[in-house]
């Protein structure tokens, strides 16, 4: 059905890149023109682990996810070959905080390699210049987008 249907871009998001070679189809080459394989991360320990194995796949297009971003992460080194990196926090009563500068270092990584960067969502539990905010979820995309920090790079 992907190759029939080339008008439509089909997005893949894993958190198991590491099986994504088992995956394809017999014809897949260098991947399929309408195809996004996302590979999401959330701390620096599977950053390393998946991304250093998302590097050499081959596939044309390539975004990362760092959603729920779950402590400062350093990814600059595996962004060659990125289109985009979207960045969000964790929603949930028991959800783990999101501190906006960790969403400033993967921004300002991105804009180093020229790579999109998105703010997706802020955390339920946000923290901003050393002040702790509880946003509603309902709220977290909206928060997200005020920053107006994304960033669109040139491919």
């Amino acid at each position: 059905m992907i190759r029939e249907r080339q008008d439509c871009t089909f997005l893949f998001l894993t958190k198991r890149i590491d099986r994504f070679s088992h995956c394809i189809p017999k014809d897949w080459e260098n991947g399929y023109d309408n195809v996004v394989i996302c590979c999401t991360i959330e701390n620096q320990r599977n950053a390393d682990y998946k991304l250093s194995i998302f590097q050499k796949l081959p596939i044309k297009h390539k975004c990362i996810t760092a959603q729920p971003l779950i402590e400062n992460i350093e990814i600059e080194k595996y962004l060659d070959g990125i289109e985009l990196v979207v960045v969000g926090g964790e929603s949930d009563i028991n959800a783990r905080p999101l501190y906006y500068d960790w969403v400033l270092n993967i921004r300002k990584q991105c804009v180093n390699k020229n790579v999109s960067f998105e703010f997706r969502q802020c955390g339920t539990y946000f923290v901003k210049e050393g002040k702790k905010y509880k946003i509603q979820t309902k709220d977290l995309t909206r928060q997200a987008k005020l920053a107006n920090i994304d960033f669109v790079g040139n491919e």
